[in-house]
């Protein structure tokens, strides 16, 4: 459950853009009302960034500063989206596009892949497991599942972080990985797992950023274009970029700073698949004229949830924790936390079950509970203790809702009734819109009274209580609202994912409970050996760990239970984070006053460019014909820097090996040959047959990056040499 639950369902869009600015809390304003240049926005957990972020694109967009159509705010998951879409809809800010960095890369490449690189794009594959497991075969390799999946996630480690098989080895080692299996016959997995990708001409989720990288990296004309589109970027949970998208994010705003991001780095929890907090770290010393805001007022949770969050990061160690926010609550006191312990694991789900019903008897919604664990394989034990006492539950991560059959179903009996109604006996007596939908719901298995049970047919009746109740919110805000205007409110939520609130106690994964909260949460197993996880060895493993048990402390708004089993490890004992915070574990060991408070810090626009940062790229000049002078346009032309009708001197021997070579390096990258070079850009190589680095990297098409990887290579075959493959830097 979100925090936009909170408040009303249904609101009248401000009146004015002055209007949106209401409500908003001094530092939350001066995020709204920054529109111009960098602006970094770290928010601690609770402080309101969505609402902050939301109301700074609904001001600039009314007030006319911003075209809606020129802004993109990218997010990490399509729930995350789908509520800034909505409440961007709330604010009167149509046309906004908020999108994950993966659907927002996916869109592009589909619109230009016929004009880049001709043809329709490849298939994208939803799973690649199998894909894995093909390849494990090949290489006569037995995984098992639990196997299958660590290997699948090393490969999508290593396409984030920009890593091709043959560099995995040392990848993973410089990167303090523990690898699953040995780091060569996963490297060979992951070799094999491309070819069979060309084979089967499809590509993945990586290859969708990876390939959009490559065609804005080579397409200065493509380029372009995007960047006529989009001129105002945002990008939230900026903690949780990986290199991969951080290289998009630079390509899409080219030379401009017009990028305000938002994150908080002690809620990093993604690094295992690449997340990094450095680029939100470093981002005063990448703009040093970028304004700072710090969000610490934490609307979320009581006073004593807050005091056990900043207890955590108190004892905190690392460059996360130098930056960490000491949250201030903004809500009235309320209980301590609870803390219990327990023989072993069934005791401890039973322990939970016991004290939740009671708070459902007690008039607690089962939607406003929630039991967070550190691993999924834990959610077993306690989906029985729950189904035991007959609760409800909903388990995150489950399809999402208005993909759900009876969800479906549902719309096209509202839909149909809201248009043939008149002669449907049903809606006789239904005197209002409520009951409208009641009626129609009831032929679809809703019944005044939930079934008893918690298995599928009480996960169907939930889905359409929720329909139910989201009706008569939709009839109290919009009186004399109609059927045909509900549907259409269903319409926009669903394109919206934005899903109304389904009674049943969530279980979920820490990981998975991120940007979630509720009033009640239980966090269980926070016993050595789970939290933190046997496996974290390393000093920032352990620091991730604290950090995620942060993240599940900060999800409670008013009552906040922590409980471990003593089984769970040898001499069993709770979890080392709580020394010092619960009661009986002696005085905490902490940092003094290391967090940092709230406001405001103006950047510097006239700093030089030599104090921590690399200088801002020069305007490009016209690109002209070597040949005859005319300026250049097109994309291929400025590429050999003359007209494609101008005598050619290119060596076709050289262009020759160029090629033989490219074909090499793209086989062992597992990426098609335009992305080590282009046809045009290696004509260009061939027609300036460079001796040294500077001419080279003059050369368009490349840039830094490619002549750090490639450049030796490139130098030797001009001169002459034959290249030897197994000193190839690739």
């Amino acid at each position: 459950m979100t925090a936009a639950t909170h408040s009303t369902l249904f609101p009248q869009a401000p009146d004015s853009a002055d209007a949106v600015l209401d409500g908003l809390d001094p530092e939350q304003r001066e995020v709204a009302t920054a529109l111009h240049g960098p602006v970094c926005v770290l928010a601690g957990a609770g402080t309101g960034k969505t609402r902050a972020i939301t109301h700074r694109i609904a001001y600039g967009v009314r007030a006319g500063i911003l075209q809606p159509s020129s802004v993109l705010a990218v997010t990490f998951t399509n729930r995350a989206a789908g509520e800034m879409r909505g409440r961007l809809r709330q604010l009167g800010a149509q046309g906004v596009q908020a999108r994950t960095f993966h659907s927002a890369a996916l869109r592009q490449l589909q619109y230009f892949w016929p004009k880049a690189i001709g043809g329709s794009l490849p298939r994208l594959v939803d799973r690649k497991v199998q894909l894995v497991a093909d390849a494990a075969a090949a290489c006569r390799v037995r995984l098992d599942r639990g196997e299958l999946r660590d290997v699948t996630a090393e490969i999508e480690w290593s396409k984030v972080t920009q890593t091709v098989p043959a560099d995995y080895a040392l990848a993973a080692v410089k990167a303090g990985r523990e690898a699953p299996r040995d780091p060569a016959e996963i490297a060979q997995l992951y070799a094999a797992y491309e070819d069979l990708k060309r084979e089967r001409a499809v590509i993945d989720f990586e290859d969708v950023l990876l390939l959009t990288v490559a065609v804005l990296q080579d397409r200065h004309d493509i380029a372009e274009q995007v960047r006529a589109q989009y001129q105002h970027f945002v990008v939230d949970e900026y903690q949780d970029v990986s290199p991969l998208q951080q290289r998009l994010l630079e390509l899409w705003l080219g030379d401009r700073d017009d990028l305000c991001v938002v994150g908080d780095a002690s809620q990093t929890i993604y690094s295992f698949t690449g997340a990094t907090p450095d680029h939100l770290l470093d981002f005063r010393t990448r703009h040093p004229g970028a304004t700072v805001v710090k969000l610490v007022r934490d609307y979320r949770s009581t006073p004593q949830v807050v005091h056990l969050a900043n207890g955590l990061l108190a004892q905190a160690r690392g460059r996360a924790a130098d930056h960490r926010l000491e949250l201030v609550s903004q809500r009235a006191p309320g209980p301590e936390p609870g803390y219990a312990e327990y023989a072993d694991e069934p005791a401890e789900a039973e322990g939970a079950a016991r004290r939740i019903r009671e708070l459902l008897d007690a008039g607690v919604p089962a939607a406003e509970i929630a039991v967070l664990f550190r691993t999924n394989a834990q959610s077993e034990t306690y989906e029985q203790a729950l189904a035991d006492l007959g609760i409800p539950y909903l388990l995150r991560g489950a399809e999402r809702f208005f993909d759900r059959p009876e969800v479906r179903k549902a719309g096209v009996a509202l839909r149909g009734a809201a248009r043939f109604g008149g002669n449907d006996t049903l809606l006789e007596d239904a005197v209002d819109l409520p009951s409208q939908v009641r009626a129609v719901l009831s032929g679809e298995g809703w019944t005044t009274q939930p079934p008893a049970g918690s298995g599928a047919v009480r996960e169907r009746w939930e889905s359409l209580a929720a329909l139910v109740n989201l009706a008569q919110d939709f009839a109290a805000a919009r009186p004399g609202a109609t059927l045909a205007d509900l549907v259409a409110e269903l319409d926009e939520r669903a394109s919206a994912q934005h899903a109304p609130t389904v009674q049943g106690v969530t279980l979920a994964s820490l990981h998975s409970a991120k940007g979630l909260e509720w009033d009640v949460v239980f966090l269980v197993g926070v016993a050595e050996g789970m939290m933190p996880i046997t496996y974290a060895k390393t000093d920032e493993q352990i620091e991730e760990e604290r950090r995620l048990l942060y993240v599940g402390v900060t999800r409670a708004r008013a009552r906040l239970h922590v409980s471990w089993a003593l089984s769970r490890s040898p001499g069993g004992r709770p979890s080392r984070f709580l020394d010092g915070l619960r009661p009986g574990s002696g005085a905490a060991v902490g940092r003094g006053g290391a967090g940092g408070a709230g406001g405001v810090e103006r950047g510097f626009p006239g700093l030089a460019a030599g104090a921590g940062r690399a200088p801002r790229r020069t305007q490009r000049t016209p690109a002209r014909c070597r040949v005859c002078g005319r300026t250049l346009t097109d994309a291929g032309e400025m590429k050999l820097m003359r007209c494609e009708d101008c005598p050619s001197d290119m060596d076709e021997g050289l262009y020759e090996r160029l090629r033989d070579w490219r074909a090499v390096q793209a086989r062992r990258a597992g990426q098609p040959a335009f992305c080590v070079f282009t046809d045009k850009t290696l004509m260009a190589i061939a027609e300036a047959v460079p001796d040294e680095e500077g001419e080279l990297a003059r050369i368009p098409g490349v840039g830094v990056r490619k002549l750090h990887r490639y450049g030796t290579d490139v130098l030797a075959i001009c001169a002459g040499q034959d290249v030897v493959e197994g000193d190839e830097d690739d």
